[in-house]
């Protein structure tokens, strides 16, 4: 059986150290490329890697290895869409996509693409950085349960009932890049699936919620 769910949400935030994440940005408007740049930096990010299309957005990820690539949907030779494809199917790094306001009918495009998250221009300081967690977490759940679970129905499956656990868990304090972490690392300390953790958790707050 997995510990309560209530297993110290504090400590789990605790454990969440912050590191340097690597960041390869493409834009091909040099004024943007040159402002998101110089958040990223403000707030601890590593840029290591600039493009002004598609292409070169793509050989770059495949040689610098990020730990997040930032591409504007609208750009030469090859476009952000097809870029996120590209990376993102190749499972290389999370994939944030920028857009106009006037493009977000590409939002769905976009996911479809594999993009992890995206940011609707003029976008502010404060938006990047939930964006951007967001994309990396929702980027290690994914892979995390492709190494777990190589049936693409029954990784829905697990898919679904971890998200059930984690909106447990979540309730109990944990934020949800927490929650997905405290189910992987009770499953990897159990030597079980993620999955059973997830049962296990939903299972015992159904009785708690019944009794």
């Amino acid at each position: 059986m997995a510990e309560s769910p209530a297993s110290n949400p504090a400590s789990a935030a605790a454990e969440t150290a912050t590191t340097t994440r690597r960041v390869l940005i493409a834009e091909d408007e040099a004024l943007i490329r040159l402002d998101l740049k110089e958040m990223l930096v403000e707030e601890g990010y590593e840029v290591v890697g600039e493009a002004g299309d598609g292409q070169k957005a793509i050989e770059l990820a495949e040689e610098l290895r990020p730990d997040l690539v930032i591409l504007d949907v609208k750009m030469p030779i090859l476009d952000g869409l097809a870029a996120a494809e590209r990376i993102a199917g190749d499972r290389i790094a999370p994939v944030v996509i920028l857009t106009a306001f006037s493009q977000r009918d590409l939002v769905e495009r976009a996911r479809s693409a594999g993009a992890m998250a995206y940011l609707v221009k003029p976008f502010q300081k404060k938006d990047l950085l939930p964006t951007i967690e967001m994309a990396v977490s929702r980027f290690s759940e994914i892979t995390a349960l492709e190494k777990e679970v190589t049936d693409l129905t029954e990784r829905l499956a697990t898919r679904k009932v971890i998200e059930r656990a984690k909106g447990l868990l979540q309730e109990q304090g944990m934020s949800e890049p927490e929650a997905f972490r405290w189910i992987q690392r009770t499953a990897m300390d159990r030597r079980t699936t993620m999955k059973l953790v997830a049962e296990t958790i939903v299972e015992t707050q159904t009785q708690r919620a019944g009794s």
